[in-house]
C-alpha cells in the first residue's frame, strides 16, 4: 500500500472510460474515488498526452483541514472532504500535506488541484 497523502498523489472518479492505451493503476480509496498507485501528477500528463487526450489542471487551490493527529483516520477524512470540494472534475491532484497545532489541538490540512481528465483538447462535460 502507498503513503495516500503526499504532495502529488492524484486521486480519480470511479467509472472513467479511459482509452486502451492509457493503462492506469489504481485502488480503491473512498466512495467514488480511486488512488493512482504508480503515477504521480507530474508522470501521468504525459502518459495521457501521449494517449491523444487532455488532463486540466485548475487554478484555484483548494484546502481542508480537520482535527488529530498525522494518523491514517485524520488522513482519510481529511482527504475525503477536499474530494467532496471538486466538484464536477473528475480527478484532485494533492499539492501540500501540513501537520499542524490550533488552540493546542492537532489538526491536519490538505491542499489540492482539481484535475480534469477527458479525449477533447477544450474543457466540456462537467456536470
Amino acid at each position: 500500500m502507498i503513503e495516500t497523502n503526499k504532495a502529488g498523489n492524484v486521486f480519480i472518479k470511479e467509472g472513467i472510460i479511459l482509452p486502451e492505451s492509457l493503462q492506469i493503476k489504481s485502488e480503491p480509496y473512498s466512495k467514488g474515488w480511486r488512488l493512482i498507485t504508480e503515477l504521480d501528477g507530474c508522470d501521468l500528463d504525459p502518459k495521457v498526452r501521449e494517449a491523444g487526450w487532455t488532463l486540466f489542471f485548475m487554478a484555484g487551490e483548494m484546502n481542508a483541514t480537520v482535527f488529530g493527529s498525522d494518523s491514517e483516520g485524520s488522513t482519510r477524512r481529511v482527504d475525503k472532504k477536499l474530494l467532496s470540494k471538486s466538484d464536477g472534475f473528475n480527478c484532485l491532484e494533492i499539492s501540500r500535506v501540513v501537520g499542524n497545532r490550533f488552540l493546542g489541538l492537532p489538526c491536519v490540512t490538505v491542499s489540492g488541484h482539481a484535475r480534469h481528465l477527458q479525449q477533447s483538447m477544450f474543457l466540456v462535460g462537467l456536470q
